[in-house]
């Protein structure tokens, strides 16, 4: 269940960037909220996008949403419920035991975009984690105003041995249910956020605290949700609608800073993404961008103008030509 937000105010990011408060029923760690980010285009066509993170993430790719805002889209963010806009002293940073959990704000985030502010074609676009979760809403959910779906590096298996991915699954799962809250033994050598945070060896802006260099601690039962959303994939999805699949060109596993951190994917296997993009629907299109980052939107200015160009083909294929149904009422300013 949800409850109306609260007034639309400037986001963080600043204008043109708003941001409005969905308010969802508590759980066990107390009051819980999720954000809706919203950026609108000058020339509006009925049409938005809607977007959503990845783990130890949030949303603050201004370009790519102006990116599509130039095409006629409104762009929104959703900051999904214990992540970055959206996480509150009391929680556990991106905490949850199943991924149909975040169905709430999802359902109430595409309310407020289609009934409420008019849009009668949505695409959605998502990264990593949200590149799984997103697609097993749009298979459960199949609403009418789904027009296409853009992932960027989505994370559709357990990168490490067959073993871990096999019978170390099964082990995990067990642990998940029993001891969800047991942090799993990690290590992340921040060289990933470092590439990226114009602090350290990147170009772009954004919030240690709700993106740390070091990411958050893993626990259990959250990677059993994740093993459980991987399985429902590779089962087999019917995503309604055209699909683009955007990966790096290849996965390297660094230990130091340098040309493999900023040229590859350090966080998933590509592999993994390659091999099952097309379960995800019966209309798929992968792409692999060589020299891309694992936010491809934050690679490096070539790669990264050859993901731009690559999603401006799709767009062109699939969407550009598709009438909204007739004129679409002008949303709220």
């Amino acid at each position: 269940m949800t409850h109306e937000q609260e007034s639309e105010r400037v986001d963080v990011l600043g204008e043109p960037f708003h941001a409005e408060t969905i308010t969802l029923d508590d759980d066990d760690e107390g009051a819980v909220v999720a954000t809706l980010v919203t950026r609108r285009a000058e020339q509006p066509t009925g049409r938005a996008v809607l977007h959503v993170h990845g783990f130890a993430d949030y949303f603050f790719q201004t370009e790519y949403a102006a990116w599509w805002c130039a095409r006629g889209y409104d762009f929104y963010a959703l900051d999904l419920r214990k992540y970055g806009r959206s996480l509150l002293p009391h929680q556990t940073p991106n905490y949850v035991t199943d991924l149909a959990e975040y169905r709430p704000e999802i359902d109430e985030a595409w309310r407020r975009i289609t009934a409420r502010d008019g849009h009668r074609e949505v695409v959605v676009s998502a990264h990593s984690t949200g590149g799984l979760t997103m697609p097993l809403w749009a298979d459960a959910r199949r609403p009418a105003e789904l027009a296409g779906m853009v992932l960027n590096s989505p994370w559709l298996d357990l990168q490490g041995s067959v073993f871990l991915r096999t019978i170390g699954t099964v082990a995990l799962k067990q642990l998940g249910q029993r001891q969800p809250r047991r942090a799993i033994p990690r290590t992340v050598n921040g060289l990933y956020g470092a590439s990226l945070h114009r602090d350290h060896h990147g170009e772009w802006d954004f919030d240690l605290t709700w993106k740390p260099l070091e990411s958050f601690t893993v626990y259990a039962g959250w990677l059993r949700a994740v093993r459980n959303g991987h399985a429902r994939l590779q089962a087999g999805l019917d995503v309604p609608g055209p699909v683009l699949v955007l990966s790096s060109g290849a996965s390297s596993w660094p230990t130091a800073m340098g040309e493999d951190v900023h040229g590859h994917d350090v966080v998933l296997d590509v592999a993994h993404i390659r091999r099952w993009a097309t379960a995800i629907g019966t209309h798929v299109t992968y792409v692999a961008v060589p020299g891309a980052r694992h936010d491809v939107v934050l690679s490096r200015p070539e790669p990264r103008e050859r993901v731009y160009a690559e999603l401006e083909r799709w767009h062109a294929a699939y969407l550009a030509d598709r009438d909204p149904a007739g004129p679409a009422p002008a949303p709220p300013r």
